[in-house]
Order: structure tokens, then C-alpha cells, then sequence
């Protein structure tokens, strides 16, 4: 499976990313904590590589949180700064501030060293959709300046946004790449909402999710799922139990499976099925 997907407002997105990189000092990439590497956009990893980057582990609160401390400390051993966030938790976004400006501090004393006149950081916000970048910016400028949306691709356009007098921060569309070449990496994002509902079969998304923690967590699928017989390979019969017991069923009692596919993606997105890592 090849997924392909870059309309034209993501092409324009990409050039203004690439001509405004002079502008800042630093990069805020925002990636999902539940998939970390596989929510980085390759593709802006190029454009941006020779500057100073903050990666936010977003959605902290829905990740395995072992997982996401090794992560921390991977993108720290890049040389970059990382903390995982939970953008509904104040310290969270007290955390972001404080590291902007330890941040600010550092390149203001290069700046000194080279007969250069301190200012305050300018920073660039970047990340793929629907990975909750438009509300870690209103909690940032603690107002409404972004639009939000449960839905990929809600900010179209790039604006500046002052945050508490401290820095200013250049916003930026979600980004995703032309294509996944690699089939997991699609499934992890679509499974966890960065691809449009549309792109990818429902059913193939449930699929991959029921797999996924079949192998790594199986004790929470039970524990949201207790008929699922797990030992089974049977997918029809995953879907049948999960099915009766949840109620999708169409005239006749049959199982609705669209319905079902639709109760394991929503269970996962809001947490239910308990916290994930798939990367």
C-alpha cells in the first residue's frame, strides 16, 4: 500500500516553510506521542535540519508513558531539547515556556559573542495534521489565535503569534509528505487520525489497531473487549464479538462491521482501549 495524498495548500505550505527559515531561531516540531517517529515528516526533517529544533511529544496523556521517555531522551541524544506534552495541562504549557526560554538565553549569548544585539526568539511550529498544534497555540498565547478542529488540515495559512511577551511564533499548516512508502507507517497515522477518514478502508484501520494490540497490549484489548476469544486468528470473529457486544447491528441481527470498524478507531482515539505506543 502506497498512500498518496498532497494537496496544493500543503505544496504552498512547504515553500513558505522553506522561505521563512531564515526568519527564526528555532523549530517547534510538534510529532504524536503515540507514534513518534512515524508522525515526523521527512520532508521538513530535510529543510530544517541545521537548525536548533524543540520536539513536543504531543498527546502524552494517550501514549505508554515508558515509551515516551525513551523517546524523550532519543531526540535529546540528537542534540535537540524534547518534552512530552499533554496540551490540557497547565504545567505542560508552563514547561514549553521555560524551555523557550533557556533556549532564548543560549542563542542570545552567541548572539553577544559575535557583536550582535539580543531580541527576543522567534520560533517556527511545525508538525503533520490533527496533531494538536492549533490548541497547544492558543494555550501558549492562553487566547483564541489558531483555529482547532478534531480533523486533519484545519490551519490553512502561516500568522504570527506573540506568547506571553517571551517569544513569537510563526505558524504553520500541518504538513504531511507525498507518500508513505512504507504500509505500517500509513496504518499508525491513520490509526491514529492524521490521515482523513477517507483515505484509507475503515475496516483495514480496526484491523491493524486489533493486531497491534494483540501483540504488545493484550490485556487492555480484553479488558475493553472481554468476549474477543484472542487466541483466535479469525478476524470475522473479532469483529462478530466485538459486534454483538457493543450493539452494531443492522436489521436482522446481522453484524454491522462498518459500524464496528468504527467503535475500535474512536476507542483507541479517545483512549478507551488505555495508552499506546506504536512506534
Amino acid at each position: 500500500m502506497t498512500i498518496q495524498w498532497f494537496p496544493g495548500h500543503m505544496a504552498k505550505a512547504k515553500r513558505e516553510v522553506e522561505e521563512n527559515l531564515k526568519l527564526v531561531d528555532l523549530i517547534v516540531e510538534l510529532v504524536d506521542a503515540r507514534a513518534p517517529f512515524s508522525s515526523q515528516n521527512p520532508m521538513l526533517q530535510e529543510v530544517t535540519d541545521d537548525k536548533q529544533k524543540l520536539v513536543l511529544l504531543m498527546k502524552s496523556d494517550l501514549a505508554d508513558s515508558k515509551l515516551t521517555q525513551q523517546w524523550v531522551d532519543y531526540f535529546e541524544s540528537e542534540g535537540k531539547y524534547a518534552l512530552a506534552i499533554d496540551v490540557n495541562n497547565k504545567e505542560d504549557i508552563k514547561k514549553i515556556i521555560k524551555q523557550t526560554k533557556v533556549i532564548s538565553e543560549k542563542i542570545n549569548e552567541r548572539r553577544k559573542e559575535k557583536g550582535i544585539n539580543p531580541r527576543s526568539l522567534r520560533a517556527m511550529i511545525l508538525g503533520i495534521p490533527n496533531v494538536g498544534k492549533s490548541t497547544l497555540i492558543n494555550r501558549l498565547a492562553n487566547k483564541k489565535q489558531a483555529k482547532t478542529g478534531d480533523q486533519p488540515g484545519v490551519t490553512r495559512q502561516q500568522q504570527w503569534i506573540r506568547v506571553h511577551g517571551e517569544f513569537e511564533l510563526l505558524d504553520t499548516p500541518g504538513i504531511l509528505w507525498p507518500k508513505f512508502e512504507d504500509e505500517e507507517v500509513g496504518y499508525k497515522l491513520a490509526a491514529i487520525g492524521t490521515i482523513k477518514d477517507q483515505i484509507l478502508h475503515l475496516d483495514d484501520i480496526a484491523v491493524y489497531i486489533l493486531r497491534y494490540f494483540k501483540e504488545h497490549y493484550a490485556e487492555a484489548l480484553l479488558e475493553r473487549y472481554p468476549t474477543l476469544n484472542i487466541e483466535s486468528e479469525d478476524i470475522v470473529e473479532w469483529f462478530d464479538a466485538i459486534g454483538k457486544k457493543r450493539g452494531c447491528l443492522m436489521s436482522g441481527g446481522m453484524i454491522d462491521y462498518d459500524q464496528v470498524a468504527d467503535v475500535i478507531i474512536r476507542d483507541l482515539r479517545q483512549g478507551h482501549l488505555g495508552n499506546v505506543t506504536f512506534d
